[in-house]
């Protein structure tokens, strides 16, 4: 199949899920991750019309994205790796989302380099929730200080917009589904309590889990391998 079939795939798969869950059509936002796929085949996605985008990577993100955004001011991207404090100062330039903020330290940084770029950017808290997950918050105590950081308006330039997590790499579902529920709880929580905050965004799911994620409450879900086929880590 060819990169345009599969996101045709992926749509439709989206919109069953949508369907199986009792929620509306259009409800999951498809994000296509390009790490490590070419300008010419993100291109292939934006021609059938495909807008949002995820890269791990700040280097690439800014080789590929920052053309493309010049000559397409209509494709959205977002930073969704793990993101070092030195390389907030290049994020900003091309995202409008940071999906990996798993510390206070890095809401500072990127409130500094907004500033001076007087943007805003939408961020997402990521929390772990798997065992084999890298990074994010696993106390909810450190979570809470950024939101209310974030109620009392030190971070101005920073839209705090939901919460991202990573399942563990497993073929039990039960374990997957924890993971799942396990944040979207947490954002029910949050929600209630920092009614001032939109947290309306729930990033979960990815080429194998995908329809997990949108059954547990995913608003977002980041598609990469399913879309543009196998990565050449060669390169």
């Amino acid at each position: 199949m060819s990169i345009s079939e599969n996101l045709i795939n992926i749509q439709s798969k989206i919109q069953n899920a949508e369907k199986k869950s009792g929620r509306p059509q259009g409800s999951v936002k498809l994000m296509a991750v390009s790490k490590f796929h070419p300008t010419e085949e993100i291109l292939q996605t934006y021609e059938s019309g495909q807008l949002l985008y995820g890269e791990n990577r700040v280097q690439e993100a800014c080789e590929k994205f920052t053309p493309l955004l010049a000559s397409h001011s209509d494709i959205c991207l977002h930073l969704i790796g793990q993101l070092q404090s030195n390389k907030v100062k290049k994020t900003v330039t091309v995202a409008s989302c940071i999906q990996s903020v798993d510390r206070i330290e890095l809401l500072y940084e990127i409130e500094k380099q907004c500033s001076k770029l007087q943007k805003q950017i939408q961020v997402l808290f990521e929390v772990h929730t798997g065992e084999e997950s890298k990074s994010g918050f696993t106390q909810e105590s450190e979570l809470r200080r950024c939101l209310e950081l974030c109620v009392n308006g030190e971070f101005p330039h920073i839209i705090a917009n939901g919460f991202m997590t990573m399942a563990p790499f497993t073929q039990d579902e039960s374990l997957i589904r924890k993971s799942f529920s396990t944040l979207r709880n947490l954002s029910e929580k949050f929600k209630k309590d920092y009614k001032e905050l939109p947290l309306k965004e729930l990033s979960m799911g990815m080429s194998g889990d995908f329809e997990i994620a949108i059954e547990e409450g995913s608003t977002l879900v980041r598609v990469g391998t399913a879309i543009f086929g196998a990565r050449d880590y060669s390169k």
